[in-house]
């Protein structure tokens, strides 16, 4: 709504002509975007939540004034906007574009890792304010051989490890209770609890979704179990982690260093204390914005506007346990059944 996907979205989705692309502008009133997004059978939602405003993320409030949706698509693998649950009250089918943008994260992650372990940020600031001569205060640390524990180990986290364990020989350790060892094994990790994980690594990086179980996870306690000196990096969202502990472990010295690409408000406000902290690396929520990823998630989410519109089930379905009630409701729409 009112955003300028890449190009790959609109290119995709003009090779089938069964589908119509409505852009709807959000400098209107708030009763006509409902109105035109009531004539829509697919909206196409942002997927970062300080980008949409709140009436129009899929909740039961907006879902009951739109009879008509049947599916929404995140802009993305993640999606803050979207409550999968209200969902599939609903009757809508809810998509994401997972593993689209894996490489472009996972690639993010590592850089952070290598820059704060080689102090990047606290050499770039002490250069700028003329006090950089002596390079001993600045000694920092290879990434060859260290242990690095992971938070989920999807898409993104199953390539952080490959990335870790072929090119520098890293132990790697993960955190996924969804995944039984003999997976994780698999896809290049160890199976470890929280608690031993944390105490274990010299880099913790963040890779799961944001959920009930995940937020606030890295709280004050987590933070402290972590091992002394070891450095943290999240390229997944904000309320995973617990801003103000961080600034503490930080300022502690118990954290080394901290990488953040996501934040409780994005963008965070300019005076946010770990924004000037000189150890640590702040983006913003830019780990999947490059140019080959938004190619590739764009695409994919004109193929599930695609799918449907041909009567096909589409592939990363985030709320499963719709599909009886939106086949129901697919056939009464559309005259057929979905396959």
């Amino acid at each position: 709504m009112d955003f300028v996907p890449h190009p790959a979205f609109l290119e995709t989705a003009a090779e089938d002509p069964a589908l119509e692309i409505v852009r709807i502008a959000a400098d209107q009133p708030e009763a006509a975007i409902l109105a035109a997004l009531a004539e829509c059978d697919g909206y196409y939602v942002m997927a970062s939540r300080d980008e949409l405003a709140k009436p129009f993320h899929v909740t039961d409030a907006l879902l009951a004034q739109l009879p008509r949706l049947l599916i929404a698509a995140s802009y993305g693998a993640g999606y803050d906007t979207i409550d999968p649950e209200a969902g599939t009250r609903a009757g809508v089918l809810i998509v994401n574009q997972a593993g689209g943008n894996a490489e472009a994260v996972a690639e993010h992650a590592v850089g952070m890792m290598l820059g704060l372990l080689k102090r990047f940020p606290e050499c770039h600031a002490a250069m700028r304010a003329g006090g950089a001569a002596n390079r001993n205060a600045f000694m920092g640390r290879d990434i060859l051989g260290k242990t690095v524990g992971l938070f989920g180990l999807g898409n993104v986290g199953t390539r952080v490890a490959e990335i870790l364990r072929v090119a520098f020989r890293c132990r790697v350790l993960a955190c996924d209770p969804y995944l039984d060892a003999a997976t994780v094994t698999a896809r290049g990790a160890e199976k470890m609890e929280k608690a031993e994980m944390l105490a274990t690594s010299d880099v913790i990086s963040v890779n799961c979704p944001l959920t009930s179980e995940t937020r606030a996870m890295m709280d004050a306690e987590a933070f402290a179990t972590m091992k002394p000196g070891a450095i943290f990096v999240t390229t997944a969202r904000g309320s995973i982690h617990d801003e103000a502990a961080l600034e503490a472990a930080l300022a502690s010295g118990h954290i080394a260093g901290a990488g953040l690409d996501v934040w409780e408000q994005e963008p965070p406000p300019a005076d946010h204390p770990l924004l000037h902290h000189p150890r640590v690396i702040a983006t913003q929520h830019t780990a999947g914005v490059t140019h080959e990823s938004r190619k590739l998630i764009t695409s994919i989410a004109a193929q599930a506007f695609s799918d449907v519109a041909a009567g096909r089930m589409p592939p990363r379905i985030i709320n499963p346990a719709v599909i009886p009630a939106f086949a129901e409701r697919y056939r009464a729409a559309r005259g057929r059944a979905i396959g």
